[in-house]
């Protein structure tokens, strides 16, 4: 990774859907060695794909929560469980396993704060495994669209 490579993560980053005669441009480099670099960076897992990003209040999904559970026994079997249960719910976006406190943190996106109750009450809650489960509801969620490697060839 040098920096010729950052400069190509990073104006992936911003735009995906650059040509690669663009990509090429803006990095300052041949459309040929560009188009080289970048499958390299796809083949070796460093560009794990590209993604649509959606305006979530515009889908319906305006409230938004970030949804802490514990749940028991911990095991593999039971996390890995859980795991696969909460991402087959649509208004899942994000599962973490998390250290601490709680077990898991579930990034939920839902029409409404009684959308999220019922989903919470209705299914959740009904689980064998979870013992608990805390609601912040997200005011602003910002996200940080730029992320370069830490260790970059000069």
């Amino acid at each position: 990774m040098d920096e010729r490579d950052a400069a190509i993560l990073t104006e992936l980053q911003q735009n995906a859907r650059l040509t690669n005669r663009q990509l090429a441009s803006r990095v300052g480099l041949a459309p040929s060695s560009t188009l080289v670099r970048t499958r390299a960076l796809e083949q070796s897992g460093v560009v794990a794909g590209y993604h649509a990003q959606l305006d979530l209040a515009r889908i319906g999904r305006a409230v938004q929560a970030m949804i802490g559970f514990q749940v028991r026994p911990l095991s593999r079997d039971v996390i890995q469980g859980f795991k696969a249960f909460a991402l087959k719910q649509p208004e899942v976006l994000e599962v973490f396993v998390v250290a601490g406190g709680d077990d898991f943190l579930v990034h939920v996106a839902t029409p409404s704060v009684e959308a999220m109750h019922a989903m919470l009450m209705d299914r959740f809650s009904g689980r064998k495994e979870v013992i608990g489960f805390r609601t912040s509801l997200l005011y602003e969620h910002t996200q940080k669209h730029v992320v370069l490697p830490t260790e970059i060839d000069h």
